[in-house]
C-alpha cells in the first residue's frame, strides 16, 4: 500500500486536476450544484453496483468518480466564497472526533477536549451512542428521523428510519414478535386484494413490506443487499432461458410456460454445480 505522503500527494494532484478543469473545460465551467446532482446520484449508484458485485477494480474506479464529484462541489463552494476542500475535511474530522468520545484525542488538531468515556461494548452500542450524540448536536426543530434523506430509495429509507428509531429505544423487545406483525400485515393485504380495492391494497402492501424490512433488520440482514442478490440471480437465470430459447430458434413469446420453466430449472441446476 502507498505511504501517507503518497496518498496526500495523489489527493493533491487530483484536486489540482479538477481545479484546472473548472477553469479551462467549457463543460466543467458551466456546472452548478444543481446541474451536477443527477450525475452524482448516478456515480453513487455505480459505486453501489460495484460494491454489490465485490468487483475490486470497479470499486476503485467508482470511488474515484465519487471523489471527483466531492472535489467538484468543494471547488464550487470555494468559488462562491462559502467553503473549500479543507473546510470539508476539517468539519468531518471534528464531527467524527466529537462523536467518538471513547477515543482519547488529546494532542490531535481540533481536539474536542471532552472527557474520555468508557468504550461501548459492541458495534450496536456504538450506534446508539452515535445517535444520542447526534441528537445533542441538533437544533430544536430537528427530529430523530429528520436526518434520513427524502431522496433515499424507499427500501433503504425504511431500513434507516427503523434503525434510527431503534437507536433511541423504540423497537421490539423480542425480535421473534415481529413475525406476528408480518403475518398480520400479510392478512390485511390479502383482504384488500380479495376486495379488488387498488388504493387500499397498495397501502397494505406498503405496510407488509415495511414489516418484512423490520424483520430483516431485527435479524441483522440487509434487505437491500438481499433483494439485489435475488435480482442478480433472476437476471442470470432469465438470461439463460432467453439464450437457450434462441439456440433452439425460438422467441420467448412463442414458448409455453412449461418450456420456459424447464430451462429455468436447468439454470438452477447449473448454479448448484
Amino acid at each position: 500500500m502507498n505511504s501517507r505522503e503518497s496518498v496526500i500527494e495523489a489527493f493533491g494532484r487530483l484536486l489540482d486536476v479538477q481545479k484546472r478543469l473548472c477553469k479551462e473545460c467549457p463543460w466543467d465551467r458551466k456546472q452548478t450544484f444543481e446541474s451536477l446532482r443527477p450525475n452524482t446520484i448516478e456515480e453513487v449508484f455505480e459505486l453501489a453496483d460495484a460494491l454489490a458485485k465485490k468487483d475490486m477494480h470497479n470499486i476503485m474506479k467508482e470511488l474515484g468518480d465519487v471523489m471527483e464529484h466531492v472535489l467538484f462541489y468543494a471547488i464550487l463552494g470555494a468559488e462562491a466564497g462559502e467553503f473549500d476542500m479543507a473546510d470539508v475535511c476539517t468539519q468531518e474530522a471534528r464531527k467524527l472526533m466529537f462523536r467518538h468520545p471513547f477515543i482519547d484525542w488529546t494532542g490531535w488538531p481540533d481536539d474536542p477536549k471532552a472527557d474520555v468515556v468508557d468504550a461501548p461494548a459492541d458495534s450496536e452500542a456504538v450506534e446508539q451512542t452515535w445517535e444520542q450524540i447526534k441528537q445533542k448536536e441538533k437544533d430544536g426543530n430537528r427530529t430523530v428521523l429528520s436526518g434520513v434523506p427524502d431522496a433515499l430509495p424507499s427500501l433503504i429509507k425504511a431500513y434507516r428510519i427503523q434503525d434510527k428509531a431503534r437507536n433511541v429505544g423504540f423497537d421490539w423487545q423480542r425480535r421473534e414478535d415481529v413475525w406476528d406483525k408480518v403475518r398480520e400485515e400479510m392478512a390485511e393485504l390479502e383482504v384488500e386484494l380479495a376486495k379488488g380495492d387498488g388504493p387500499n391494497s397498495e397501502k397494505e402492501l406498503g405496510d407488509f413490506l415495511f414489516s418484512v424490512i423490520n424483520a430483516a433488520r431485527l435479524y441483522h440482514l440487509n434487505p437491500d443487499n438481499a433483494l439485489e442478490q435475488t435480482n442478480q440471480k433472476f437476471i442470470h437465470r432469465f438470461n439463460y432461458v432467453e439464450r437457450k430459447a434462441k439456440e433452439r430458434g425460438k422467441e420467448l413469446k412463442d414458448m409455453t410456460l412449461g418450456e420456459m420453466d424447464a430451462l429455468w430449472d436447468e439454470a438452477k441446476q447449473l448454479e448448484k454445480r
